[in-house]
């Protein structure tokens, strides 16, 4: 029987979406090679069926060792997998080896325990050397506990299953490894660890992202081409502007030789590259499957703002199709909401106290929530206090990699502690004042600056929104505006930059939300 993954192959091959010449730069004629993903420091994921591959010539026998096991797979197609069964967590590095007909590949260090991919784009890429005062995180940073593994850049038109394109091996965490990592993967996976380390287990982090990037660059071309909204919105449209760069950048690149040739300098600047959808599932993503995971974080949405009512089915089907290619079943999936920023835009008094306009930020926030709410195993961890008004990248990355990690210790690892800010339960309409109602509050409600609760608008019939005064009762909140006599609904942080300051006990704050269902600017007008 073959295994998932080469079921995969055999489905991309038949589709035409790879050739067997793609893993050729990755095979070594007369030698088994084991995928990049495996080098010395590795760390397997514990609890669970742990898949090995690599390449091999037709008809090989391979032969992988570890902690006791010892199984063989034949190589079919230049390509050879294996099962481990599931491992016990360990903190002892140990010898995996893999042994075929002429050759065998030893490596050292490895390790078992808590595996995550963390992806997205440049939030999520952002080193910890260029993070907010790095200098004392990165001197304490040895841990041979935190195994990192960074995948490096590459665009595709076609799935790649290979990672030779660039050096790359697990390191362990210490002041040389650290500073150029994802700084939110880095503080995560130290949070985790160290909720862990009482029980000797390991993390791995493995960073796959790009600044910039819309989430449909991270999704496969069947999930886009066989969806028909995504066909007609995304698919087609992206590879026409591809197609029109193309024929542009390669008409530059003409004349640009051209004119070299004759010591003159090229006229105008190379025209820059646009995403074509798919490209990044697959030159970055797909070469990680099926390799034994917890879950993933992720940190994208910025590049998507202008389509948020879209994102809310885009980005659970990127969750989904993300799962079903990994073969792994419903992993755990924990998000960063959008953080606010406001595009440099001078602050407006009324803005401050509360008053709304659109913002496709808040409407892209609201999308993140609402996969969080319908799909299952996903979570957002809420970051309005760590915003920068005019840094699109706000530096203060530990506390978002921590909130990413409550997020996984209660949900993930069942640990008994508050993950999630005050989250709206019930509403309430009265005479002049609407209440509402918040879970994840048992020991009540407060501000973070102490004073009154900000942020909060309040609308009646005629869908005008005003700035309200808020008033806090235990684990309710009481909102009300003179100029709103009869009120109908309510908004907390309804702005690329909220203004707002509701948290609950343990300081985590409450997320953006409004009690209407009016029509959002980004959303497609029913027919």
């Amino acid at each position: 029987m073959k295994s998932p993954f080469q079921r995969r192959l055999l489905i991309w091959t038949r589709a035409g979406a790879i050739g067997l010449c793609l893993l050729s730069s990755w095979t070594v004629l007369g030698e088994v090679r084991v995928h990049p993903l495996f080098s010395d420091h590795t760390v397997l994921q514990r609890d669970k069926v742990v898949p090995i591959w690599g390449t091999g010539n037709e008809g090989e026998s391979v032969t992988v060792e570890f902690a006791g096991q010892r199984v063989s797979g034949t190589a079919h197609n230049g390509l050879w997998s294996v099962r481990l069964t599931a491992l016990k967590a360990s903190v002892d590095g140990r010898e995996l080896k893999v042994t075929g007909p002429s050759n065998s590949v030893v490596l050292r260090d490895v390790v078992v325990g808590e595996v995550w991919v963390c992806s997205g784009q440049s939030n999520m890429e952002w080193p910890l050397s260029r993070s907010f005062q790095p200098e004392q995180d990165i001197a304490t940073s040895t841990n041979n506990r935190i195994r990192l593994f960074q995948v490096s850049k590459r665009r595709s038109n076609e799935v790649k299953l290979d990672l030779d394109y660039a050096p790359q091996q697990w390191v362990v965490a210490s002041p040389a490894s650290v500073p150029g990592f994802s700084a939110v993967g880095y503080y995560f996976g130290r949070s985790l660890e160290q909720s862990l380390h009482s029980a000797n287990v390991p993390v791995g982090i493995i960073h796959s992202s790009w600044g910039g990037s819309p989430a449909e660059v991270w999704m496969s071309e069947p999930t886009l081409k066989g969806d028909p909204e995504y066909a007609k919105e995304i698919w087609a449209p992206g590879l026409a502007e591809y197609d029109k760069w193309l024929a542009a950048s390669t008409k530059w690149d003409a004349e640009a030789s051209a004119a070299k040739s004759k010591g003159e300098s090229p006229k105008g600047n190379r025209p820059g590259q646009p995403w074509r959808p798919a490209e990044l599932y697959n030159g970055m993503l797909a070469n990680l499957m099926p390799f034994a995971i917890q879950g993933a974080i992720w940190y994208q949405g910025e590049s998507n703002a202008g389509r948020a009512w879209q994102y809310r089915r885009l980005f659970g089907d990127m969750i989904k199709n993300w799962r079903r290619d990994w073969e792994q079943g419903d992993f755990w999936f924990f998000a960063v909401q959008l953080a606010p920023w406001d595009k440099g835009r001078k602050r407006d008094p009324a803005l401050i106290a509360g008053e709304v306009g659109d913002s496709n930020w808040a409407e892209l926030r609201e999308a993140q929530n609402f996969v969080a709410q319908t799909v299952p195993k996903v979570g957002i961890a809420v970051i309005t206090d760590v915003g920068d008004k005019d840094d699109i990248h706000p530096t203060r990355k530990a506390p978002v990699g921590e909130r990413l990690a409550l997020l996984a210790r209660a949900r993930a690892y069942h640990q008994k502690i508050e993950f999630s800010g005050p989250a709206l339960e019930q509403i309430r309409v009265l005479a002049g004042e609407i209440r509402l109602r918040f879970g994840h509050s048992h020991r009540g409600l407060k501000t973070s600056d102490g004073h009154p609760p900000t942020g909060f608008t309040i609308a009646g019939a005629d869908h005008k929104f005003h700035a309200a005064t808020a008033r806090i009762d235990g684990s309710r909140i009481i909102v009300s505006s003179p100029e709103v006599a009869h009120p109908l609904a309510v908004r907390y942080g309804w702005n690329d930059f909220p203004t707002v300051n509701v948290v609950n006990a343990t300081g985590l704050p409450a997320s953006p939300f409004r009690t209407d269902d009016w029509p959002l600017t980004t959303e497609t007008p029913k027919k």
